[in-house]
């Protein structure tokens, strides 16, 4: 065997890039002098040209692709068939997209799990926003609630400082369809509408609300059962709990 000879023997494995670096570097000063080499690989260039080799995936680890090509076709050789090169070509093909395969899914889960530390991160300051209004609450009250003979209660951390109250409502089954449970602030010049509470016998609700817009001291709270999608300024239905500050 020839030094020519493996020239000769490797120029399918030249044009389908599955040599090893310092190999295709040898190959490509080989070249420039020698136009049997030239004119086989410009050869077998064109019989690869239909395959969709012309995108730049991220370049495997070296000899990858050698190391599977020969696997399953044997060494690669002269063979001037365009049947035996597509189907090296092919094998290429897919050992690349499969290593494209698991970099997309590698960087999907790093984008999962980023948003799961970013879910965690709000999670944290919103617990440790309600911590900080219940250590700093100026007044704290309680009122008892009965309502389908079960007993629970309501409670309110209200935070002078930052004018915004914590609620916790527990121990409240769900109202009757078609009525909410709805939350009041009580002001020295009537009822202000708040919010909706979802009750439940199991789960208590916990509530961080800040005072709306109004011109009168907020000094009380109120929890009524009313009709759902009512939005009358006042309360019109059964009063479950009505406390002063």
């Amino acid at each position: 065997m020839t030094a020519h000879d493996w020239f000769v023997e490797h120029r399918a494995a030249y044009v389908i890039r599955a040599l090893e670096p310092d190999e295709e570097r040898a190959f490509q000063n080989h070249l420039p002098g020698c136009v049997a080499c030239r004119d086989e690989v410009a050869a077998l260039e064109r019989e690869l040209a239909w395959l969709p080799m012309a995108v730049r995936p991220a370049p495997p680890r070296p000899g990858l692709i050698r190391a599977l090509v020969e696997g399953a076709l044997g060494p690669v050789r002269r063979e001037r068939s365009w049947l035996t090169a597509a189907a090296v070509a092919a094998s290429v093909a897919l050992a690349v997209g499969a290593w494209l395969w698991a970099s997309v899914t590698v960087r999907s889960a790093e984008q999962r799990l980023a948003g799961q530390q970013q879910l965690l991160t709000h999670e944290l300051a919103m617990a440790r926003d309600t911590l900080g209004i219940i250590r700093e609450a100026g007044r704290v009250r309680h009122a008892d609630i009965t309502m389908d003979d079960r007993k629970g209660g309501m409670v309110i951390f209200a935070d002078d400082r930052t004018h915004r109250w914590n609620v916790v409502v527990y121990g409240l089954p769900a109202p009757p369809p078609g009525e909410v449970c709805q939350f009041w602030f009580i002001t020295g010049s009537g009822m202000v509408r708040g919010v909706e509470v979802k009750s439940n016998e199991q789960n208590p609700a916990f509530l961080t609300l800040p005072m709306p817009n109004a011109t009168d001291d907020f000094v009380g709270a109120a929890l009524t059962i009313e009709r759902q999608g009512s939005s009358g300024p006042a309360p019109r239905g059964k009063t479950l709990a009505h406390l002063m500050l």
